[in-house]
This record gives C-alpha cells, sequence and structure tokens, in this order.
C-alpha cells in the first residue's frame, strides 16, 4: 500500500492512503489519523488500511477524492530518530579523492552515519529555506526506509525484517558550513537544514512490476531522477552500488541501542561509479569536476532554483510521487 499526510494545520497532519497509481487518495479516519499510530500497532491496524488500499485500487471507495502532493507533509511530519547513512562508498571516494584525502578501510567495513533533526521534517512540494545563499546550499538525492522496533544487537538480516515502509529524500546539505562544524570534530548540527521526503512510503510490496522484485536483500534497484532548474543532472542506480544495505544500517544503530517504530534510516547520496548516470547532489559533481580540471566550476543553488527528485518503477509510473522544491529565502 501507499501512504501519505495529508496538511490539516496540526503538527502530524492526516493518514491517507493513496491509489496505486498516485491519482486517488481517502483518508483513513476510522483506522487511524496519524502513521506513527500504524507503526505502534502494525500487525492490527496494517491491514486494516491494506482493506482500504484494496477498495480505492478497484475504484469503489465511497469518499475518495484527487490526491495532491502539493498538500503532504512529509509521510511521517516528525520522527522519533532520524538517522542518515553514507552507504555508497564511490561518493566518498570522489569527495576525498578531490581533495587528495585518502578513504579510511573502516569505511568500507562499517557505516558511515550521522544524527539528523527529526523535529521538523519538509513535506514534498515545501521550499527550502535558507538564510544565506553563501551557505553552499545542495541538495540530496536519496532513498529512506522507516522501520517497526528493532533490538538491540539485531544482525543484518533481522533488521531487514523491521523495515516498515520505504520512500525518498532530499537531505539538504549546506556545504560551506560543514569544514568548520566537522574541524570541531563533533559532526554536522547546522549544516544540515530541514529534510524533505517523498509525497508517499510505500510498503515492500509496492516494488513488485510484472513479476520482478525491485527491493533485493535491503537494496531498491531502481533509477533515482534528480532534475535541477528543469534539466535532469542524475539517472543514478540506487542498488547496485549501494555498499551497505539497509539491513546494515539499522543493525549498526543497533549495535548500542534498541530502534523504535518509526525512526527513519537514510541511504546517503545515491552515487554511481559510471560518471555518466550524472549526480545526485552538487558536491559530488564539483568533485568530478575538480579531479578532472583541478578546481570545481558549478556553482551551489540559488534562491529561485528548483529540485525534482523521483523514481519510477519498471511501469513507467512514479512510485513514491515526486519530490518537488524550490530554494527560497528566510523571510
Amino acid at each position: 500500500m501507499k501512504l501519505a499526510t495529508y496538511k490539516d494545520g496540526s503538527r502530524d497532519g492526516q493518514l491517507v492512503v493513496v491509489s496505486r497509481d498516485l491519482s486517488t487518495a481517502h483518508y483513513a479516519t476510522g483506522i487511524a489519523s496519524k502513521l506513527q499510530q500504524v507503526l505502534d500497532d502494525w500487525n492490527f491496524l496494517s491491514p486494516q488500511l491494506q482493506d482500504l488500499y484494496e477498495t480505492l485500487n478497484n475504484g469503489k471507495a465511497r469518499h475518495a477524492f484527487p490526491f495532491e502532493p502539493a498538500q503532504c507533509m512529509a509521510p511521517l511530519p516528525r520522527a522519533y530518530q532520524w538517522a542518515d547513512g553514507s552507504a555508497f562508498i564511490n561518493h566518498v571516494e570522489l569527495v576525498r579523492k578531490a581533495r587528495n584525502a585518502e578513504v579510511p578501510a573502516t569505511f568500507y567495513t562499517d557505516p558511515l552515519m550521522y544524527q539528523g533533526g527529526s523535529d521538523d521534517f519538509s513535506g514534498p512540494c515545501d521550499d527550502v529555506v535558507v538564510a544565506s545563499e553563501e551557505f553552499g546550499i545542495d541538495f540530496e538525492a536519496e532513498v529512506a526506509v522507516v522501520t517497526a522496533d528493532v533490538p538491540m544487537g539485531a544482525t543484518p538480516e533481522q533488521a531487514l525484517e523491521g523495515i516498515r515502509l520505504v520512500m525518498l529524500a532530499n537531505d539538504v546539505s549546506l556545504r560551506n558550513l560543514i569544514p568548520d562544524e566537522l574541524a570541531k570534530g563533533f559532526g554536522f548540527f547546522q549544516s544540515k537544514p530541514a529534510t524533505a521526503f517523498s509525497p508517499v512510503a510505500v510498503t515492500l510490496d509496492e516494488l513488485v512490476f510484472n513479476g520482478e522484485n525491485a527491493w533485493d536483500k535491503g537494496r531498491l534497484h531502481l533509477t533515482l531522477q534528480s532534475a535541477w532548474n528543469g534539466r535532469k543532472v542524475g539517472m543514478c542506480e540506487a542498488g547496485p552500488e549501494m555498499t551497505f544495505h539497509f539491513g546494515q544500517l539499522i543493525a549498526h544503530i543497533c549495535k548500542t541501542r534498541n530502534v523504535r517504530a518509526g525512526s527513519i534510516v537514510g541511504s546517503g547520496t545515491v552515487s554511481n561509479k559510471d560518471w555518466s548516470h550524472g549526480y545526485s547532489c552538487i558536491a559530488e559533481k564539483r568533485a568530478i569536476e575538480t579531479i578532472e580540471n583541478g578546481k570545481p566550476k558549478t556553482p551551489f543553488m540559488k534562491f529561485g532554483d528548483t529540485i525534482r527528485i523521483e523514481v519510477k518503477g519498471k511501469d513507467g509510473l512514479s512510485v513514491f510521487g515526486a519530490i518537488e522544491q524550490k530554494v527560497a529565502p528566510l523571510r
């Protein structure tokens, strides 16, 4: 099934079920009003939502209405946890090579991860609001999952069983703030503003197309498309080069603590060794330019710029809906 959260003036919005083709929706009122309720009581509530989903797809839902992504908050507007990995080591290799730095051997055996702010996510069509262009505004196209409870000490295989939903993310970065923050030795903070997520989050069974499963061993084997100011800059394959799959990322968190239902875990920037696939963030494009020409030439985003992030299934239809954002100044 496909789930979204509509804006209603509250912090957590209203849960809606969305048709497979993203054309219609239906409020989940009477089953659950918030997505977190469903995640907390998945075995009881999800079958009821599944019934509504099937009724909606069959055109028999009595109170269906046209689905409007612009009315969406993030599927989970606030989360107990937002942990973002850097699971595509090619991205790390490029960025480090551009500044003549070696990749530590541990990066290939132990995932990189940071704890992001989870109290204020952006909807898929909300502006990226930034105080200054001088901060170095960058998009980051990613895949993310929403979890059930996963206990401390879980193996990667056990952690895979705890994945409830999959969605897309734009993990905005303020690149010019990052060096000073990392120099303090305490990680990202001001350089990571509100993350945006796709209009809908989908269950794993929605990732099967004509009998072929695009979800395989914790990786999404589909193409992540990024269009900056209307120009397609990335057609990156999200599956084959994901060094650490989502089970490994979740298990990394579980080494020392429980992961609770409603936690969101990100893949990090989707990146391919074949540069013809383009890029999922501007920093990677600038790294490639530096490697080839000695310096970057592509600027970061400006006020008024737009970014669109989307994945289409093997049937050619949008799977999660598109993140479509404009960069805007703080007012």
